[in-house]
């Protein structure tokens, strides 16, 4: 028995010692036989790139990794160009340029083989990076390749759609003004188009793309131009501003059509029309004013009478209308707007002089004073001498100003008086507390200069209602003719003065007012009085002179 383990022993010791050495040859089996295949790959890399050219070789601008000369020679031969273009409704369409038909061709392949033999082989395996020129690249008969270009649908005329600026289109009524896009067109730049097809034949590229190497002519204006976008804007904001005009209850909407009508355009340069516009604050005016019109007045006697003088009414001001009018529609502001006027009345309905007036009958040498409907004054008074042509006027008028303590200058009189209420240029309302009669035909051989002469405490009384606008109607009515005066005694003004002969004292109460009218005025530019006379004196203060 033991004899028996022993041998067994002795037999375990083999067997580890052949394990060992087997796997020593496994290991070196696993080993070996990788870097014999790397060793067998770089072998025949060696071999092959005795007679390629090594990865990253570029010749020329010819790429030519892996390519034998013979290679390289065969591919020019067969190499042709495909030129993408544009047609007119934006798509491409492709054609080709045969290297065939250009002759493309190495003249001689020395230069080739001169930078094959000067390759690091052994470092096959690297890529190069390297750009090698020689003096002999790939040929090309030039004219040939101009004749192909030049033969490009592109270059068609039938085919060619020229390029068209952004513009902003004609104003369509209630659409209004639109921002058209520019067309791309499929004009081709000769010059440019040259260029890129030789550079791509020049590096043997398979394709060149027209579009994207900038060879078409573009629009000179797109709807990116900033001009173009501000004066687009600027349409918009005339036609998108909404203003309407009031005249008391009565509205007048100022469209959008009629704005475009008045819009000029010059180039990228949108301004309204000028003569346009005042053209149509003009029609406003001749719908709305009612200054020199005819009315029908009702009288206090009950009958009506029809007063065609006086300037009296609503006036606008035209040129003045006409320059808010354009600098509001640039400005871009809606709203309602009432328009400038020169001079006002008291209402748009009719009658435009309401219910507050002063109603003075020459006829009856009778006056009325009302205030919102109500007669709350009335008088005798004394107006102009007709007999001397110093009839005061009929008409409708307003109350230029009021002032206390005047003294009134004639051509040979200096009246002082305490309230003085101009209504037709230098004829006007006041006191006259010389006078003992008032009314009845004392006018007719013993009136005034023009001026209605009244009481003193009416002439008070009637200040303190009036006001600068009031209406002052002055009419004549037959059949109210005051009962005559057996005998009227001349009642001379206070103050009256003699006036040196040479010195100007300006015109009668009656007469056309001193200084420059506003052309087509009856009686003035909307009654404005001399600097003089305008300011109102407080009573207490010194008497101040107004010259008539």
């Amino acid at each position: 028995m033991r004899l028996q383990f022993g041998r067994h022993k002795k037999v375990d010791r083999k067997v580890k010692s052949r394990e060992k050495k087997r796997g020593i040859l496994i290991a070196a089996l696993i080993v070996g036989i990788p870097v014999v295949g790397l060793l067998a790959v770089y072998i025949a890399g060696l071999g092959r790139y005795q007679s390629c050219f090594l990865n990253g070789t570029v010749i020329d601008e010819i790429d030519v990794s892996g390519m034998t000369i013979s290679q390289l020679e065969e591919q020019i031969g067969e190499y042709s160009l495909r030129v993408i273009e544009r047609q007119p409704d934006g798509t491409t369409l492709e054609e080709e340029i045969p290297g065939k038909e250009i002759g493309i061709s190495y003249i001689s392949t020395e230069p080739l083989e001169a930078v094959l033999q000067g390759q690091n082989r052994f470092l096959w395996f690297i890529k190069q990076n390297t750009d090698y020129r020689t003096d002999e690249p790939p040929f090309y008969d030039d004219a040939a390749l101009e004749k192909k270009i030049g033969e490009l649908r592109g270059f068609q005329k039938e085919f060619i759609e020229e390029p068209k600026d952004a513009y902003i289109a004609d104003y369509v009524p209630g659409k209004g003004f639109e921002l058209a896009a520019e067309k791309q067109g499929n004009r081709l730049n000769r010059e440019k188009t040259m260029e890129a097809i030789k550079a791509a034949v020049n590096g043997l590229e398979k394709q060149v793309d027209l579009d994207a190497a900038g060879c078409y002519e573009e629009p000179d204006i797109t709807t990116e131009d900033a001009e173009l976008k501000k004066t687009y804007e600027k349409l918009c904001n005339y036609t998108n501003t909404a203003i309407t005009y009031t005249f008391g209850t009565e509205r007048e909407t100022l469209d959008a059509d009629t704005v475009a009508g008045w819009i000029v355009l010059d180039g990228q340069e949108a301004q309204l029309d000028r003569e346009a516009v005042k053209e149509y604050v003009s029609s406003l005016r001749k719908r709305h004013d009612t200054i020199f019109r005819r009315r029908e007045f009702q009288t206090s006697y009950g009958e009506t009478v029809t007063i065609d003088t006086g300037d009296y009414g609503w006036w606008m001001d035209v040129g003045q209308e006409m320059e808010e009018l354009i600098g509001q529609l640039e400005r871009g502001e809606s709203g309602e707007r009432v328009p400038v006027y020169r001079q006002t009345a008291a209402s748009h309905e009719d009658p435009d002089y309401g219910d507050s007036y002063v109603e003075i009958n020459l006829t009856a040498q009778h006056l009325f004073l009302y205030q919102n409907g109500e007669c709350v004054l009335e008088s005798d008074f004394v107006s102009g001498n007709p007999s001397r042509g110093n009839q005061t006027p009929d008409g409708i008028y307003g109350i230029t100003y009021k002032e206390r303590n005047a003294t009134l200058n004639g051509e040979n009189y200096r009246t002082p008086v305490s309230y003085w209420m101009p209504f037709n240029n230098n004829v006007g309302m006041h006191d006259a507390s010389w006078r003992t009669e008032f009314g009845r035909n004392i006018y007719m051989t013993n009136g005034s200069h023009g001026c209605i002469n009244l009481p003193y405490a009416v002439a008070q009384e009637i200040y303190g209602y009036v006001e600068k606008g009031t209406p002052v109607v002055c009419y004549h009515l037959p059949g109210t003719e005051p009962e005559p005066l057996p005998e009227i005694l001349p009642e001379e003004e206070p103050g009256l003065e003699p006036v040196e002969q040479g010195v100007q004292t300006g015109e009668q109460e009656q007469g056309v007012q001193t200084g420059e009218q506003e052309p087509g005025a009856q009686t003035g530019e909307a009654q404005q009085p001399d600097a003089q006379t305008r300011e109102t004196s407080e009573p207490g203060t010194e008497p101040r002179e107004v010259t008539l």
